[in-house]
């Protein structure tokens, strides 16, 4: 089981602050414990609640040796998105989300095999032989990649499922994983609507502090699930190799 979350951290983080009551979604109204001052106060006791089933899932698809890709784009999640997916070393995007990211996964995979080849270019010297003019252009576009696609660079299959901040903004992201049934995670504000999303964490998701708290939880339920990997590697291993000592031998090897 998944450690249990402290509601008093939440709070502390400023987890429970919501949108303004006229800009809510009738949908999150089983998230929300009241109203105050005109703006909606989310229920702890449930997001702490719905973090711990999100992380139990997270943790086994870690276990699993799949990837997590994390998505957010608003400029307060990017920094914090990125640290905390770079620490549990899963896929991220942070910058614009490229159409057909998941949908069209094989033209993605040519531009990130084209950043690999920009790069053998230059280890080979290949890279030395272009033009002035050339090299810029070549530059260029390796920076445009590194920028839009660098974070994913080491994955190589569809993942297995999404983790979202702020489902507004991501909704292209979202209806793309719809389509293909990747499983959706996110935080959702009081302002947007939950049904899309397969795993809800109800929580401000405009707040820095906010997004870094949860965002933490997660990426160590991750960092959980592959510690429990490498472990079951580790143990395998001893087995393997007196099973492959005991395998009788062939004529060739006497």
């Amino acid at each position: 089981m998944a450690n249990k979350i402290d509601v008093k951290e939440l709070l502390e983080a400023g987890v429970h602050f919501g949108h303004m009551t006229r800009k809510w979604d009738p949908n999150m109204a089983p998230y929300i414990y009241m109203e105050r001052n005109g703006i909606h106060i989310i229920n702890l006791y449930k997001t702490a609640a719905k973090i711990e089933e999100a992380n139990e899932a997270l943790k086994k698809i870690a276990a699993s040796g799949r990837k997590v890709l994390f998505v957010a784009t608003k400029k307060q999640a990017k920094d914090i998105v990125a640290e905390k997916a770079a620490a549990c070393n899963m896929p991220y995007i942070t910058e614009r989300w490229p159409g057909g990211m998941l949908t069209n996964f094989i033209t993605i995979r040519k531009a990130v095999k084209k950043m690999a080849s920009i790069d053998r270019m230059k280890k080979d010297g290949t890279f030395n032989t272009l033009s002035k003019k050339e090299k810029l252009q070549v530059d260029r576009l390796r920076a445009k990649l590194e920028k839009n696609l660098g974070s994913i660079s080491d994955m190589s299959r569809l993942p297995a499922a999404l983790f979202v901040v702020d489902v507004k903004a991501e909704h292209i992201a979202i209806k793309e994983a719809q389509k293909l049934n990747i499983p959706v995670f996110a935080m959702v504000d009081t302002n947007s609507d939950p049904r899309p999303i397969d795993f809800v964490i109800p929580a401000n998701d405009d707040a820095s502090k906010s997004i870094e708290k949860v965002l933490g939880l997660v990426s160590n339920a991750i960092i959980d699930g592959l510690s429990d990997r490498k472990s079951e590697k580790d143990e395998e291993q001893p087995v393997k190799e007196v099973a492959a000592a005991q395998a009788p031998k062939t004529e060739t090897e006497e």
